[in-house]
């Protein structure tokens, strides 16, 4: 049991970070170069299939670390409690800070006419985004190292 969970950890944490480090590596620079009228029509059609995945996959993969540590003790039991903290920070970023922004942008409905009030989110975007891809990478080594602790 142990090592499937194991499996479904490291490969949730993986995904996670994996996603997450080449959004922050390759889509968000790609989004800082485009015209806003352009950016907020590339961000509506980014995140179709992503927004409802990644919660599943980040808390499925917090589920798995969670599980782990109840059923191991020691250091593993301690490293995967880390991990499920880590994990809950990633679910907590994306929900709490970059949800919101990316339903403000959604919320555009004609890019070539942006409100008066518009204030161009992307450096907000990107600072909350790398807080939660940091918190990954580190969720996923603390997975590992907890997995090699059993």
């Amino acid at each position: 049991m142990t090592g499937l969970l194991g499996v479904a950890a490291l490969l949730g944490g993986g995904i996670t970070a994996g996603v997450l480090f080449a959004v922050a590596l390759s889509v968000v620079p790609a989004l800082f170069a485009m015209e806003t009228g352009t950016y907020v029509y590339a961000h509506g059609l980014l995140g179709r299939n992503w927004d409802p995945t990644m919660p599943v996959i980040v808390l499925g993969s917090a589920l798995a670390n969670g599980v782990l540590a109840g059923l191991t003790d020691g250091a593993a039991r301690v490293l995967f409690a880390v991990a499920v903290v880590l994990l809950l920070g990633v679910s907590g970023v994306s929900h709490l800070c970059n949800v919101p922004i990316n339903r403000r942008v959604k919320a555009v409905t004609d890019p070539a006419a942006l409100p008066a009030d518009w204030e161009d989110p992307r450096p907000l975007w990107r600072r909350w985004h790398l807080l939660r891809t940091a918190l990954a990478v580190v969720a996923l080594a603390v997975t590992a190292a907890a997995v090699t602790a059993v």
